[in-house]
């Protein structure tokens, strides 16, 4: 141990070791030359890591050195666990270190939710892990937050799980026809063709998750519906698991329409960024105002996801964080209406 002063108080340099049983392991830990390994120095300034036969030698300040050590640990885990280690996983796992010390990241990034041709989809992040475990244990759930934080993506997941192991009969998709101020009246074409491309992002997720080539059969027989929102009125939906996409961009009528679609043995999850809303004239979004009214109601969840648990590229996270900080300083009473400063924000 290695005394040293810094501002006039006395710190220690300590040493760690860590060694690894299986060598496979530890190269897919180290990563390619050894990215992986200069990634977790990079990100733990004041701590080396060295690695001589099958021991990882960690050196550095007290707290920083027990906080690189658990990340290594931890990332040990996933790989003894199956996954695959890179800066993304690393980031993450680190940042779910800070956040929530009582968590283990192998528990969370290694819950599979459902699987095709080899691929899991499965929580990423803490928050949507959180996310995740709301909807197996309430009825109705809103996952609130901003783009690539896998809202949608996550509950059609959960959809599919839940039509696999028949725990609902069918699959509801529906959306509203509003996007980025467009009229559905000037787009070409019959009515479907005018509504497809505001679907089309929940038929990509179906392919992700669904052998696209049997789709088409389910939708003909009624397991999946896509559809706009609209078409949800009047009707009571029962044995099914109902998914409302974009959802900040209906209004409190069209809101309390769809919840009220609710029938027995059906889940409900309604998906949307409260700072990305696209409704005509600054109406009011009904996904704004649905916590005042349903809190306190039972079975009813209000996840909100935020900007660490953004799985798209770093850069993604780092734009949310910056918009959110932009909000904060310009005091927008309407928290992402932005018609009135002379431009809008699209996802």
């Amino acid at each position: 141990m290695t005394d040293s002063s810094e501002n006039g108080k006395h710190t220690s340099t300590i040493t760690s070791t860590i060694t690894v049983g299986d060598q496979s392991s530890l190269m897919a830990l180290l990563g390619r030359a050894d990215e992986n390994l200069r990634y977790i120095e990079r990100r733990n300034p004041g701590v080396d890591l060295h690695v001589r036969g099958d021991t990882i030698t960690l050196t550095g300040l007290n707290g920083a050195l027990h906080a690189a050590e658990r990340l290594v640990k931890e990332l040990l885990a996933l790989v003894e666990n199956g996954e695959s280690v890179d800066p993304d996983m690393i980031r993450r796992t680190e940042n779910m270190l800070k956040s929530a010390p009582g968590e283990r990241p192998v528990d969370v990034l290694s819950q599979n939710i459902v699987s095709k041709r080899g691929k899991a989809i499965r929580p990423k992040t803490l928050g949507q892990k959180q996310y995740v475990e709301a909807i197996d244990h309430n009825t109705i759930v809103f996952g609130i937050g901003p783009a690539g934080t896998g809202k949608t993506y996550l509950a059609m997941a959960k959809a599919v799980q839940a039509l696999q192991a028949k725990e609902i009969t069918r699959i509801i998709l529906t959306r509203p026809a509003v996007e980025a101020g467009e009229k559905l009246g000037f787009l070409p074409g019959t009515l479907f063709e005018k509504i497809d491309p505001y679907l089309r992002p929940l038929y990509d997720a179906l392919h992700d998750m669904i052998d696209p080539t049997s789709i088409p059969k389910l939708m003909e027989a009624g397991t999946i519906e896509v559809a706009p929102l609209a078409f949800m009125r009047g009707r009571t939906l029962n044995d099914s698991f109902i998914i409302l996409d974009e959802a900040q961009n209906t209004t409190p009528e069209q809101m309390k329409m769809f919840l009220t679609r609710l029938g027995f043995g059906s889940k409900i999850v309604v998906t949307g960024d409260i700072t990305q809303v696209d409704l005509p004239n600054n109406a009011t979004s009904g996904l704004r105002v649905v916590r005042d009214i349903l809190e306190g109601v039972e079975d009813v969840h209000f996840a909100t996801l935020r900007a660490e648990d953004v799985v798209r590229h770093q850069l993604v996270s780092d734009i949310v964080n910056a918009y959110e900080k932009w909000d904060a300083r310009m005091g927008d009473p309407k928290k992402g209406q932005r018609g009135n400063r002379g431009h809008r924000d699209h996802q």
